[in-house]
């Protein structure tokens, strides 16, 4: 239909406001698996060291009566430790924007330091979840820490041309990355049974998305692809699964998008920390203009209390 002649439309129409919504929209995961489980410790260094012990093999202990002692040797404590790494995010705001009347936020340097500090966390989740070596760095060099994969080395299932990493000498060495093999239960199993072997007690395999799916699809030993008094009538599917029972004990499954999803981490959460030589901090930086500036600071590391109560099964495909 045609409109009425001299119809005044809002195309031609000026003073209309605009329908800003004052509600921003933001869907980025924020979620940070690994570091909400772990412990939490103070550091009092940028070198964090502490002790691993173990218990002799267990043998057959059958003794003469009457026979004179001998004396076993005595094996000392193994010393270990990871580097502190500093880790920050920043924002500087001009005093018109702070000033200005805004959608969606009363301060734009609230609104934005907010934002930073749920980044910074998810910076911190992929450096201790990842394959990272340590480092003691230099004047123009950052201090990493060594992450979890590059600690591990006993209860370990490694594509070919793979190697572990491991502490020695003073640092984390990273562990280097081999051909890449199907995900299977048996993979797991046999990194399950090492660990136990070995006195651990995993309770938690942390995964990426894709071989989260190939454990809901395939494995036998999945217990909850069920609910249980869900007082639900109509169809429900379900295809997922969020507890392993394994030989050794029952595992929570816990998908991240910020661990390599190459890698399954079988872990013993109570043998991870995370220690803070400065906890998190926002800072006012010095003003040298018409603008405010500030940071978010933390400097941390990564305890493996021990090494040997977890494992990974690595190089596996993702596609």
């Amino acid at each position: 239909m045609a409109i009425v002649t001299n119809t005044y439309q809002t195309t031609a129409a000026v003073g209309n406001r605009e329908a800003l919504s004052d509600i921003i929209y933001n869907i980025s995961p924020q979620e940070t698996p690994f570091m909400s489980m772990a412990g939490r410790m103070k550091a009092k260094a940028t070198y964090e060291e502490w002790q691993t012990d173990a218990l002799d093999a267990a043998t057959s202990n059958a003794q003469i009566e009457g026979d004179e002692t001998t004396f076993q040797q005595v094996t000392p404590t193994v010393r270990v430790g990871n580097r502190t790494q500093i880790s920050k995010k920043s924002v500087v705001i001009s005093g018109t924007q702070e000033i200005v009347d805004k959608a969606g936020r009363d301060s734009e340097m609230s609104y934005q330091m907010a934002k930073k500090m749920s980044e910074l966390k998810r910076d911190m989740e992929k450096t201790v979840t990842g394959n990272q070596a340590s480092s003691a760095g230099g004047s123009g060099t950052a201090r990493t820490l060594g992450s979890v994969e590059a600690w591990l080395t006993t209860n370990v299932s490694r594509g070919t041309t793979s190697a572990s990493g491991g502490f020695t000498a003073g640092n984390v060495l990273a562990a280097s990355d081999g051909t890449v093999r199907a995900n299977s239960e048996g993979l797991l199993k046999t990194v399950m049974q090492s660990v136990w072997t070995n006195g651990g007690k995993a309770d938690t395999i942390i995964v990426g998305p894709y071989n989260k799916r190939i454990i809901s699809a395939g494995y036998t030993g999945i217990a909850t692809q069920y609910r249980e008094n869900s007082g639900v009538k109509q169809a429900t599917i379900l295809g997922a699964a969020s507890v392993y029972v394994s030989d050794f004990g029952e595992l929570k499954i816990v998908p991240s998008r910020f661990s390599r999803d190459r890698s399954m981490l079988v872990l013993d959460m109570d043998y991870w920390a995370l220690s803070y030589l400065r906890p998190f901090k926002t800072e006012s930086l010095a003003k040298t203009g018409d603008a405010e500036k500030k940071q978010i600071i933390v400097e941390y590391t990564l305890i493996s209390k021990q090494e040997a109560a977890s494992g990974v099964v690595a190089d596996l495909s993702t596609s």
